[in-house]
């Protein structure tokens, strides 16, 4: 996986993440998670996933179980298993179990980097 190019339309199109769960307790939950997803750095960017806009959704079921939906940069990334890894260690204690469901539809942009992305990504000194 490597970076893009040109950062120039970074954030003009954040991802939004889809919060799903079935009580106000498990909504909770679901919003640890989603911070938690949020303190993952990609390893080649250099800016956390969530900010990043690779998170999709995070569903919380009645058994306190998430289903991350998310995706990669580019559908070839190497580092998915490295990414997994990294979220299993940052939920551990969050969730009794997780499980990452990879989608590319929509394909991953530059666009879909939060404002904060932006700010990160400007930080490490990308002409943006």
């Amino acid at each position: 996986m490597t970076a893009p190019s040109s950062f120039k339309n970074a954030g003009k199109n954040p991802t939004r993440t889809e919060l799903m769960a079935p009580d106000e307790e498990k909504m909770g939950l679901a919003k640890r998670v989603l911070e938690r997803l949020g303190e993952i750095i990609d390893p080649e960017i250099g800016i956390d996933l969530v900010s990043l806009g690779l998170v999709y959704k995070v569903e919380i079921d009645e058994l306190k179980r998430a289903i991350v939906t998310m995706t990669l940069t580019t559908p070839l990334c190497p580092l998915t298993d490295s990414i997994e890894t990294e979220i299993s260690h940052a939920l551990y204690g969050t969730v009794s179990q997780f499980k990452v469901e990879w989608t590319f539809e929509p394909l991953w942009s530059v666009e879909n980097i939060s404002p904060e992305g932006v700010e990160q990504l400007r930080s490490l000194g990308a002409g943006i």
